[in-house]
């Protein structure tokens, strides 16, 4: 039988290859806002694309509005006999697609991809009109109805067109490939893992299947032929066994390819790549693969200045070096998913995730984020299954985000989430529902896995009040597997001598100084602390919304266009990057004083002890929390050069006491 298998092969690999093609549909469109009323106005613009760029830059109001895009598609009469389809992978947030005038589907939830088949509403042979209204206003059935984030309106990620034979694996399988990978078992000894594959055909009822997993050097390590029966609202089913498997972990992201192709002409194939490891969460701290994994978390919204929410992959890049260099394991994706090319990049990096699903309250009294009508529940549960669906083979996604920052307030809240955290349950088993919280209730008690948000020291207490909470967590709530995750704003064009935190945060005052002591403070409390199994920052950098005063939330450790790091920045990679050592003064933008009575900080994790020197003359220094370093009190007057080295490391600034004209030489 075995030999059979391999001449069969063998004749199939011999035979023109028929698979499917893809097309990008990225370039050539016209776009026109409605109330322009017609296209005499359409501005010629590329794909990613978004509207709100002119309010980025501040030369516009920020808009939630509807408006169309069009270009024209050739098809070639020898396609006729084929099946065709179009994918988006991220419309914010409504989208209608019209094909020569038909409407081919809508869309209704802007983080997650879809696509519609258009083979019936072709003329081949000829040019067909695509046109695609958008609309980003707000509606009280589609998630989020509450949020800080922009939700900044466009076809803001690509667009293909999938070409196919009559028998495919389905493109229109909740926007995903078609082709799920199960973890049955994990070992260092093998795996037992099912391949789920969606087939869809317009007369056959059975197929052809050939199913390849390949290890991460590219051998192949199962491979087999077989006959699957296609039936509605159900998958082909291929279970298969990988022994000794290479497992993928943060320190080894191994990954596999699986490959199935369908027909005895490989009429369709399509290859997913995926990695197999454990994930435990019982003890109240995370294990892949039985391995402790204390998560040193960011939080990672959707946009940048100047581009919005229309990334490119060179974007995604420069962000991972970022969250590489400070040191962290794991992001977060705040409120939605990102592109699939983060979390691909993520799987070859080995950086934990978390996606959110958009169930999140702003904290804006007048805002509503729960509204108890069946448009709404169905939204959010089709928004939850597209979520877990597409992002489901990727081993970098370790939890699902059910809510974040809601309350129980209004119509039977607890009831849906208890719906949502019971659908993830069922749609992957295999990882752990999470949520972000900073109330009090039965809300708490229903995921996995908690995080409480805490901002003790910013508009309420102090700093210090949290070593009083984390005492009464451990003694009354020490059942529950919890993280921790806070962040507050602030700007480095803000700086200031005073010592005490603000009065007024509506006075667009929020000096990098109080950013930095809330950070140093929390480091010092939390980051040692083992009850917690993860620490998230919020945010790794700034965001736009234009709910804020200034135009974007501050509380990133590093700013809007990505140029400066806050000082918040050097104090996290101190502590979590175990790669290369940081030694950084902070406060350095504050290099205008009026008090001569001075004490420096910087912060070291330098093998070697670092030394400080004000004037050339050495300061003693204290070590005050771990990698937080500060000086004896020392008199200045003038300008004053301080300088702190370690091995071969040194950083400097200039100091200058009173009025900086005075000072002038």
């Amino acid at each position: 039988m075995k030999h059979f298998l391999i001449i069969i092969l063998f004749v199939l690999a011999s035979l023109p290859t028929m698979a499917r093609e893809t097309f990008s549909l990225n370039d050539n469109w016209k776009f026109y806002f409605k109330v322009e009323t017609n296209s005499d106005y359409a501005r010629n613009i590329s794909l990613p694309h978004t509207w709100n760029l002119d309010a980025l830059a501040g030369h516009g109001e920020y808009l939630q509005t509807t408006a169309n895009y069009s270009r024209d598609i050739y098809i070639p009469t020898e396609w006729k006999g084929k099946r065709l389809f179009v994918k988006f992978y991220g419309v914010q947030s409504i989208a209608d697609v019209f094909v020569n005038g038909h409407h081919a589907g809508e869309h209704r939830g802007g983080w997650t991809a879809f696509t519609f088949e258009i083979t019936d509403l072709l003329r081949y042979g000829d040019n067909n009109s695509l046109v695609v209204v958008v609309s980003n206003a707000y509606q009280n059935d589609i998630l989020p109805t509450s949020t800080e984030e922009n939700i900044y309106g466009g076809i803001y990620r690509d667009v293909e067109l999938i070409v196919t034979e009559q028998t495919t694996i389905s493109p229109t399988y909740y926007g995903t490939d078609g082709i799920f990978i199960h973890q049955n078992s994990v070992s260092d000894d093998a795996v037992q893992a099912t391949a789920s594959v969606w087939v869809t055909s317009t007369h056959n009822k059975a197929c052809d299947l050939s199913i390849t997993v390949r290890a991460p050097s590219g051998e192949a390590v199962y491979t087999e032929y077989l006959k699957g029966k296609i039936e509605k609202d159900k998958p082909i089913d291929i279970p298969f066994t990988i022994d000794e498997p290479l497992l993928w972990s943060c320190d080894e992201p191994n990954l596999y390819t699986v490959t199935v192709g369908v027909g005895m002409r490989y009429e369709d194939e399509v290859t997913v790549t995926t990695g197999f490891r454990t994930i435990d969460y019982s003890s109240g701290n995370l294990r892949i693969n039985g391995e402790y994994t204390p998560i040193h978390g960011v939080t990672l919204h959707h946009d940048r200045a100047a581009i919005g929410s229309a990334l490119r992959t060179r974007h995604y890049d420069e962000d991972l070096e970022h969250i590489s260099d400070i040191g962290a394991n794991a992001i977060r994706s705040a409120t939605a998913p990102h592109a699939q090319y983060l979390y691909n990049r993520c799987d070859e990096l080995g950086l934990l995730v978390w996606i959110d699903t958009p169930f999140t309250r702003a904290p804006y009294l007048s805002d509503i984020f729960y509204y108890a009508t069946d448009r709404f529940k169905l939204n959010g549960e089709r928004q939850l299954k597209e979520i877990v669906l597409q992002n489901y083979n990727h081993p970098s996604v370790v939890m699902w985000g059910i809510f974040s920052l809601i309350w129980e307030r209004g119509d039977k809240v607890v009831e849906y989430v208890n719906s949502l955290n019971a659908a993830a349950k069922r749609l992957d088993p295999s990882r752990p529902t999470v949520a972000c919280s900073n109330q009090n209730g039965d809300i708490n008690f229903i995921t996995d896995l908690i995080v409480w948000q805490q901002n003790l020291g910013w508009q309420r207490g102090l700093v210090s009040d949290l070593a009083i909470w984390r005492q009464k967590l451990y003694d009354e709530w020490k059942h529950l597997k919890s993280a921790v995750a806070y962040g507050e704003s602030g700007s480095i064009d803000q700086q200031t001598d005073e010592k005490v935190k603000p009065a007024r945060i509506a006075d667009r005052w929020l000096p990098e100084r109080w950013h930095t002591e809330f950070h140093e403070g929390y480091a010092k409390h939390i980051a040692p602390d083992s009850i917690f199994w993860g620490v998230w920052i919020n945010d790794m950098f700034d965001f736009g919304s234009a709910r804020h005063i200034s135009g974007a939330s501050q509380r990133g450790v590093m700013t809007f266009d990505r140029k400066d790091h806050k000082d918040a920045y050097y104090l996290y990679r101190a502590l979590w990057n175990k790669q290369e050592p940081t030694l950084h003064l902070s406060e350095k933008r504050r290099n205008i004083r009026q008090d001569s009575i001075q004490q420096v900080k910087f912060y070291a994790s330098t093998a070697e002890k670092p030394i400080l020197l004000i004037n050339k003359d050495t300061v003693a220094t204290t070590e005050v929390a771990p990698c937080q370093f500060i000086s004896d009190t020392v008199i200045m007057h003038g300008r004053n050069k301080v300088v702190v080295m370690a091995g071969e490391k040194r950083d400097e600034q200039t100091i200058t006491i009173g009025n900086a004209l005075k000072q002038r030489r």
